[in-house]
């Protein structure tokens, strides 16, 4: 009974110090999963915290996405109206050019009948020397040549309206200068100091018609006028050119 006894308490002893042995056991895996689930827990709440920042940078990436899209619209649309305004500039610049190149046609046409004209100026006058002689009264005046003489060498006392027979010479050597420059535009003038201006006309038509009708001169290019000389009375026949096809030449220009 005594040795029962014994077994009895030896298996009790053995029996407590194997329930301590597992309680011990289960407390310590029991903090070993509680350390596990707090890790865990910390996994989560940073996969949690990554999660939230990732979609934060999402958003924030997509934002810049669509701003850059807007951008790339705005500067695409910029570029294709710079397109059409250098096209549009362009085309301006092209019609200036064109514009300044007439012009400077224009300009060179205006330019080279003025030459001409002086060109001619200077014909005329060295063909007056040549016919009437070096003493002949010959000056140019504002691109014109002016052959002069006194009144009285063509009419008696300057007065009158028939040429004398002594002036018909010096008349015709007046048309062969008109004849060798047709183009030029004549105008007879009559200066007298009497003031009487329809006998200075006659005397400047007188001289007109025969150049006209003896020395074939070409009468649309006749101009005759009566002019007041103050203190002197002469004959001018003056050679200028021909104005009005200057101007219509200028005028046709300047409409092209």
């Amino acid at each position: 009974m005594k040795r029962f006894f014994i077994y009895s308490v030896i298996f009790l002893l053995g029996l407590n110090t194997i329930q301590a042995q597992k309680k011990s056991e289960l407390i310590e895996q029991n903090q070993e999963l509680k350390y596990k689930l707090d890790s865990i827990s910390r996994m989560v709440s940073t996969s949690q915290r990554n999660e939230k920042l990732a979609d934060q940078r999402s958003n924030e990436y997509q934002s810049q996405v669509t701003e850059l899209q807007d951008a790339n619209a705005t500067l695409m649309k910029n570029l294709n109206s710079f397109a059409a305004l250098s096209s549009q500039n362009s085309e301006n610049i092209n019609k200036t050019m064109d514009a300044l190149e007439r012009k400077e046609k224009q300009l060179k046409g205006v330019t080279d009948a003025v030459a001409s004209n002086d060109s001619t100026a200077v014909v005329i006058l060295t063909n007056a020397k040549q016919v009437l002689g070096e003493n002949a009264k010959v000056g140019v005046a504002d691109g014109s040549v002016i052959i002069s003489e006194k009144l009285d060498y063509f009419f008696t006392d300057g007065v009158g309206v028939n040429p004398s027979t002594e002036s018909i010479g010096w008349i015709e050597n007046v048309a062969k200068v008109a004849n060798a420059n047709p183009e030029s535009v004549i105008t007879i003038a009559s200066l007298n100091i009497t003031g009487e201006m329809n006998i200075a006309l006659q005397q400047a038509t007188a001289i007109a018609s025969i150049l006209i009708k003896d020395f074939s001169v070409n009468g649309e290019r006749i101009v005759a006028i009566a002019q007041d000389g103050g203190l002197r009375e002469s004959l001018q026949i003056k050679f200028q050119p021909d104005y009005k096809a200057f101007y219509d030449m200028a005028k046709g220009d300047a409409k092209n």
